[in-house]
């Protein structure tokens, strides 16, 4: 849990598994994932594209399609979500947990007004009269600061900025307060001064609603802005866990480093701050190895790392790894 929050978790997430049938056989895409979320608190995920974030955030509200089986336990406010029947997904989607895509084009219906699809988010769960629901809508336009809201109420998503529509986006999933907010990269795509006004939305609704967030992305530079800790996944595991900044100053696992070192560092010009790259591939997920995941790419590997897969430590500054980094490192 993050210093100052003391509440239980809003969110529990317990041994979460998930394995596709396909064509080829199985792929297992999280492997035994934990962590929990404070109220009010940001907890961002990180990884290369494929080590299993979005599919982790999508099946915490039941999400995934029918080829997907998914084992372990998910508990929202101590209420299991896995197995759950399907009323009562639909009675927390939306109203308990609610998502922000990466790509609000795709995720806004083209052939009905920004207006109506935020007033039946209102009118299927909270019971709003049309009335009501317009004028709540106005409200939650002007909360995530689009201008002229009351008028933009009538505009379909083409009509209005990428910036404009991830902020329609937001005003959806924060309509009937949620207790957690899954955001999956919310600011793909964006030019920088438009992502960083989505990030002081997002902000701004933790501290106004108390909300806890779920980040999603790949983006440090978000994850140092907006988020409370960390939890770096490779290969559908958790490797590391830490607050933000002591991740920052003293990443342990590798894999964390190596993140790190790929990352342009404020303030550093391009001769003087080289970006490091980390070698080889993510491995094949059709099945998960009894050894490290990252031992083929790692410059610390060890013979033991290839034998025995480490567990996460214990503590506030977790680590999956036989030889850590123990020395801080320079980002």
């Amino acid at each position: 849990m993050t210093a100052g929050i003391t509440t239980a978790p809003v969110l529990q997430v317990n041994d979460l598994s998930i394995t596709f049938r396909t064509e080829d056989g199985l792929v297992s895409a999280v492997d035994r994932v934990s962590f929990e979320v404070g109220d009010g608190e940001v907890l961002a995920i990180v990884g290369e594209s494929g080590c299993g974030k979005s599919v982790t955030a999508m099946s915490l509200a039941g999400l995934l399609p029918r080829t997907a089986t998914v084992d372990g336990s998910v508990r929202l406010d101590g209420v299991e979500l896995i197995g759950a029947d399907k009323r009562t997904l639909r009675t927390i989607r939306g109203r308990e947990v609610a998502y922000i895509f990466q790509e609000p084009m795709t995720s806004l219906n083209p052939v009905f007004t920004v207006g109506h699809q935020i007033g039946e988010v209102l009118r299927t769960h909270i019971g709003l009269d049309r009335q009501a629901a317009r004028d709540r809508s106005i409200e939650l336009l002007k909360l995530v600061g689009i201008p002229s809201a009351e008028r933009r109420i009538s505009d379909y998503p083409h009509q209005l900025s990428g910036g404009m529509r991830q902020r329609v986006m937001i005003a959806m999933a924060v309509a009937c307060d949620p207790k957690v907010l899954i955001a999956d990269e919310p600011t793909t795509a964006l030019d920088v001064t438009i992502q960083a006004g989505i990030l002081d939305v997002l902000r701004e609704l933790r501290e106004r609603l108390g909300t806890s967030i779920v980040l999603i992305t790949h983006d440090l530079g978000v994850v140092a802005d907006l988020a409370d800790r960390v939890a770096v996944m490779y290969a559908g595991r958790v490797v590391e866990t830490a607050e933000v900044h002591e991740l920052f100053a003293h990443p342990q696992h590798p894999y964390t480093a190596g993140l790190l070192g790929a990352s342009p560092a404020a303030g550093r010009h391009a001769e003087s701050h080289r970006l490091n790259e980390i070698p080889g591939l993510v491995p094949v997920l059709t099945q998960q190895p009894d050894a490290c995941t990252f031992a083929d790419r790692c410059p610390r590997a060890i013979d033991t790392c290839t034998a025995t897969e480490p567990d996460l430590t214990p503590g506030h500054h977790r680590v999956a790894c036989w030889n850590p980094v123990r020395e801080p490192v320079e980002v």
